[in-house]
């Protein structure tokens, strides 16, 4: 049997195979609003036949997005442009969903990244943006405010605020966005942080605020709903985030309950040497793995079968995300399961859509398709 078509279980959720839509930022938001391209979107990939899909960085107040053109969860309206998304969804499938909460720190109000990687003034609809310590991360970014001790508690109220908003929008599972180069990010980076309060510093001053973000969120969000997170876990710069402090930031969250961790790396310095290639952040999964009991999600051109396969079935994760493959092709997991002989879960209305031989492919192909 395949490993990767295996169930597996986090906290009171189901998984019916360990494949995950990682989130994916889609650049299409109005004012932080779900549009129609995100109904046609994740419509799509909630039929794709993975495990859980995550959704893109969504922002816990209109400063924190990545760009002018992000989703939000900050207020009512917001609330409920996500809340008729998920609705839409369910109607159609049962896939769980998750939601990416993140703010962005220095690295927002940015444009489009298929338009000049250029900051987008106040002038322009931008913003100013703030972060732990006032540096830039290059030139074509905003130079930040410096956040004050009161103004760092405000946003960790944010998060939880919105994780808040989350649960009653029908979301199923928070993962907080500790990764890329982002605020959680940036906190934890000595790269980033010059600070001389609590929130920096020493590395548990580093690690005070992904923390209490956390505490705060398990706090208002539902227990049987999960609460994972993702981390870059090195900045592939010499004297930045490390493994080795990662690994001590997964062993303090796996004792305070959380659900997963989703483990990418760099983003953060523009001097990272990221030696890329096949299955080339997985090591770092593995060795965290290796560290805590909560599920690990490998990540990083994982682009076949046979390798997603051989991740989970060597125990170097429990799950795996496939991104970029699963935007070009969002039916990836049904050719996966046509190579490893497994079954994946097929919409009714496509149930006669199985290659030849492959008769068996659907988890419903006993049932007669409409029409």
């Amino acid at each position: 049997m395949s490993k990767l078509f295996s169930p597996i279980k986090i906290g009171d959720q189901h998984f019916e195979n360990r494949i995950v839509i990682p989130p994916m930022c889609q650049y299409s938001a109005k004012n932080g609003l779900a549009t129609d391209w995100h109904l046609m979107h994740y419509g799509s990939l909630s039929h794709s036949g993975a495990g859980l899909m995550i959704l893109e960085a969504t922002s816990i107040s209109p400063e924190g997005r990545l760009s002018p053109f992000d989703l939000g969860l900050w207020g009512d309206e917001q609330e409920h442009a996500m809340q008729s998304l998920i609705s839409s969804i369910r109607k159609y499938s049962k896939i769980p969903i998750a939601v990416q909460l993140v703010h962005a720190g220095r690295k927002a109000s940015m444009p489009e990244p298929w338009k000049d990687e250029k900051h987008v003034s106040i002038e322009q609809g931008g913003w100013k943006t703030v972060a732990p310590s006032a540096i830039a991360f290059d030139s074509n970014y905003d130079t930040p405010k410096e956040l004050t001790t009161d103004e760092v508690r405000n946003l960790i109220k944010q998060f939880a605020d919105a994780a808040i908003r989350a649960d009653r929008a029908g979301i199923d599972f928070i993962e907080i966005h500790g990764a890329h180069g982002y605020l959680i990010h940036q906190f934890l980076s000595p790269l980033s942080n010059h600070r001389t309060d609590e929130y920096g510093g020493s590395l548990d001053n580093r690690l005070r605020f992904v923390i209490e973000v956390f505490k705060a969120i398990r706090a208002v969000f539902p227990k049987q709903k999960g609460v994972g997170i993702r981390i870059s876990a090195t900045d592939w710069v010499e004297g930045g985030w490390d493994l080795s402090q990662s690994i001590v930031l997964a062993k303090k969250l796996n004792e305070l309950g959380c659900s997963y961790i989703h483990v990418s790396t760099g983003g953060l310095d523009i001097r990272q040497q990221i030696p890329v290639g096949p299955n080339y952040q997985v090591p770092f999964a593995q060795e965290i793995k290796q560290q805590v009991t909560m599920p690990v999600i490998a990540v990083g051109l994982i682009t076949q079968a046979i390798q997603a396969e051989a991740i989970v079935s060597t125990g170097q994760a429990d799950m795996v995300a496939i991104g970029r493959d699963m935007l070009f092709e969002p039916h990836w997991p049904w050719r996966a399961a046509k190579i490893l002989g497994a079954q994946v879960t097929v919409p009714p209305q496509y149930a006669r859509s199985a290659p030849h031989g492959s008769k068996d492919l659907s988890k419903n192909s006993h049932k007669k398709a409409l029409g």
